[in-house]
């Protein structure tokens, strides 16, 4: 009892670099997962914050027709810009970089990643890759005016810095296989004493299931990335039909990363839903092999239906009607996660928190984003709508809705843990509320300005569309609204210093079992799983996870 109260008062924050390294060189040269973590989550919410203020200035742009605050070609390069940031630098790494990076090993009885150098490297490179966007910015022509997605030919024959962004675009790549080779390896290697493969914690669980999708599918963005640096330097004509080239193969190439990348970013959302649900409901989860075996699925089959993005291109029928019938199959897995969420709080007793009510706006948001997925899935309806705004508002009703909520959710839920502090409830409520009616109310206009035909990534528009365009302004304003209270909030935790308890929400698994904030080494002694992880019957009991003594760890040696 004396090393536990010690490991209490001395959390990873105060206690001394294993090194010996003191001050900032302890965070910068750290290996300890938990202070990366926490080096990723200061960086992205940074990044968010730009690319929240890049969008608002857009909207603000398009809420009244001709120009307003800035010129066509500084539209097309904030838009480029807004994109970067918010898919390669706060949706993609967000929630594995920073709770996986704190969680997954404490979640399954590790002291830390398989591979914790590998794991710094890859926050370098994260920095590193962020950096190279920011330079962009500065040197030449400017940032890309190309769209996120860089399409060719005009990525290869515009003079602005598409060399730079694309470079940048690689870097972050690296991080991201980096960051899923050492999920995978961690998770195989070093699961402690009784937690088989149907013990392990859902997030962890959604976290395996991405790293596979990180490690397979980014290469191919990656070379391809190289292959557009290669044709703007060497003019080989890989994609440029003037020399030659293909644009369709640029496009097959692309969305082979970029449609997994979807499940990438949604799947750990859902792993975090998948946390707060029971805890909250005061009941295990519905359906867990159920759970576990659709975020497989969703993995395996959301790399099989990229061409659904190219059904407009000039692909074959057969194509068309074969990813067509991919689309909606991948759909099945996606509802069984949110028939076994609605479940599980069917006859629980429900505990309304600031996490579990983000949780519920990610699942009406991701919800309806998945529906009008469908909708784009049918090709009929998807030549319609097609580089319209309804495909704009589809994919942040996804994206955004789906995993920029669950980000938010998952720091609500663990940033006790995470700092042993609490925030105030009664503004992280309003913060919450106001963001999600600010969301809707800005991206509901666009679903309907894409149905009345409105092209996105316009700069301009015609006076039918105006009044749309004007509501959507004012969404755009609560969203930031919301979320600069919500963040205000959290950290004026640091201020008001309102402790936590190491436990507040009554949580089963394995990081509520240990001080808040946890310690350097996060056990004291060998956890040993001998209960289900989402049993709450057993709390408190001699089922729930016990702690051997250090010396009979064998993976200390």
């Amino acid at each position: 009892m004396d090393a536990i109260g010690m490991v209490k008062r001395q959390s990873f924050y105060e206690t001394p670099s294993p090194a010996g390294l003191k001050g900032i060189w302890a965070w910068l040269l750290t290996r300890d997962h938990k202070r990366l973590a926490l080096m990723y989550l200061w960086a992205i919410m940074l990044w968010l914050c730009i690319a929240l203020l890049i969008g608002l200035s857009l909207r603000i742009e398009l809420m009244w027709p001709g120009g307003t605050i800035m010129k066509a070609e500084t539209y097309n390069a904030m838009f480029t810009l807004h994109g970067v940031i918010m898919i390669f630098l706060f949706v993609i790494p967000a929630i594995p970089a920073v709770f996986g990076n704190f969680f997954l090993p404490i979640q399954i009885g590790a002291d830390d990643v398989f591979f914790p150098r590998l794991n710094l490297m890859s926050w370098y490179l994260f920095m590193f890759g962020g950096g190279f966007a920011i330079i962009s910015l500065f040197s030449g022509k400017g940032f890309p005016d190309t769209g996120w997605t860089f399409y060719v030919p005009f990525s290869v024959t515009t003079k602005t810095n598409v060399s730079l962004t694309v470079t940048a675009a690689f870097i972050l790549g690296m991080s991201s296989m980096l960051t899923g080779l050492n999920f995978i390896t961690t998770v195989h290697r070093m699961r402690t004493k009784g937690m088989g493969w149907m013990q392990i914690p859902l997030f962890t669980w959604s976290l395996y299931a991405t790293a596979w999708v990180q490690l397979l599918a980014t290469p191919v963005i990656s070379i391809t990335f190289v292959l557009v640096i290669l044709e703007r330097f060497l003019r080989i004509g890989l994609f440029d039909p003037a020399k030659g080239g293909d644009p369709l193969l640029y496009q097959h190439l692309f969305w082979m990363y970029s449609h997994p990348a979807v499940y990438i970013m949604v799947l750990p959302g859902m792993g975090v839903v998948s946390e707060i649900i029971p805890i909250f409901s005061r009941k295990s989860i519905f359906g867990y092999k159920a759970i576990v075996y659709s975020s497989l699925a969703i993995a395996i089959a959301g790399s099989l239906v990229w061409a659904h993005h190219m059904f407009t291109s000039g692909i074959s029928d057969v194509s068309i009607f074969v990813f067509s019938l991919l689309t909606y199959l991948v759909a099945i897995p996606s509802a069984v996660k949110v028939f076994s969420w609605v479940s599980t709080m069917y006859k629980g007793s429900i505990q309304m928190t600031p996490p579990l009510l983000l949780a519920l706006a990610f699942i009406y948001l991701f919800s309806v984003g998945g529906l009008t997925g469908l909708l784009l899935g049918a090709a009929g309806t998807n030549v319609y709508v097609h580089d319209t705004q309804f495909v704009v508002s589809h994919f942040h009703f996804t994206m955004f809705g789906g995993t920029g909520f669950a980000f938010f959710a998952a720091l609500h839920f663990w940033w006790p843990k995470m700092f042993g502090l609490m925030y105030n409830m009664k503004r992280a409520y309003i913060a919450v509320i106001l963001t999600t009616i600010g969301f809707i109310f800005h991206f509901i206009p666009m679903m309907i300005l894409g149905l009345m035909g409105m092209p996105r990534r316009y700069f301009d528009y015609l006076p039918q569309y105006a009044t749309g365009n004007f509501l959507a302004g004012f969404g755009g304003f609560m969203i930031i609204a919301g979320v600069g209270l919500m963040f205000t909030n959290l950290l004026l935790s640091f201020r008001e210093k309102n402790l936590a308890a190491d436990d507040p929400w009554g949580g089963t698994t394995l990081e509520w079992s240990i001080p808040s904030p946890p310690p350097l080494h996060n056990f004291v002694g060998v956890p040993e799983v001998k209960s289900f992880p989402y049993d709450f019957s057993m709390v408190g009991k001699d089922a729930a996870p016990t702690i051997q003594t250090r010396e009979t760890d064998e993976r200390t040696s």
